[in-house]
């Protein structure tokens, strides 16, 4: 069970650096409210499903050779510290504007997907982290298990996306803007620590 919770403190660390799609969350819950900022993050969430698919159909067989494994290990720890460090270079530019305009949920749905889809950063991130939970989880617990800490992924990025649109859609823009950052620096710290671990089994890989 601890296991499980990991994966979805994984999935929340993954989703709450500040970045495009939290932007266009906040943008759209202080313009829209609640359920154009959600359905933002679903949109988002879709495209992060499709790249796990296709990484799962695509390249899991090749992930029992050691040589994928590190390589994997090493790629999932560059990306996670990057992302992290990046994340807490970029906590105090969060911007809110108090505005409101009619839009339909499904061009806010389509955003969000697009917006993931269509950025190159997204395939290369899921391929190192996605690659090596594959990893991780078909070599310490079989292939039966990776649905269920594939879901606790899921479960967490589904969270913060419930969060993210209830908060930029109720807080006034001071403290909305003050506690995203505060989130935003706590998950970047999150992220180095994932990436500090991956960093580890790699090297461990390199040397073993």
């Amino acid at each position: 069970m601890a296991i499980f919770f990991s994966y979805i403190l994984l999935g929340l660390s993954l989703a709450a650096p500040i970045g495009p799609i939290n932007a266009a969350q906040l943008d759209r819950g202080i313009k829209h409210g609640f359920f154009h900022s959600w359905f933002v993050g679903l949109g988002a969430m879709m495209a992060d499903a499709l790249f796990m698919l296709l990484i799962f159909f695509g390249i899991v067989h090749f992930l029992e050779i050691p040589f994928m494994q590190t390589f994997l290990w090493l790629f999932g720890f560059f990306v996670l510290i990057y992302t992290g460090v990046e994340s807490l270079i970029q906590s105090a530019n969060i911007d809110t504007r108090n505005e409101r305009n009619n839009e339909s949920l499904i061009r806010s749905f389509l955003t969000g997907f697009f917006m993931s889809l269509l950025n190159p950063l997204s395939i290369l991130f899921w391929l190192g982290i996605y690659g090596s939970v594959l990893t991780t989880t078909i070599k310490q617990y079989g292939q039966e298990q990776l649905l269920l800490y594939s879901s606790a992924i899921f479960i967490g990025l589904f969270i913060w996306d419930i969060t993210m649109a209830g908060v930029s859609s109720t807080f006034k823009k001071y403290f909305a803007t003050k506690f995203l950052k505060l989130l935003s620096i706590i998950s970047s710290l999150f992220l180095i620590g994932f990436g500090i671990y991956f960093g580890y089994q790699g090297i461990k890989g390199l040397l073993f």
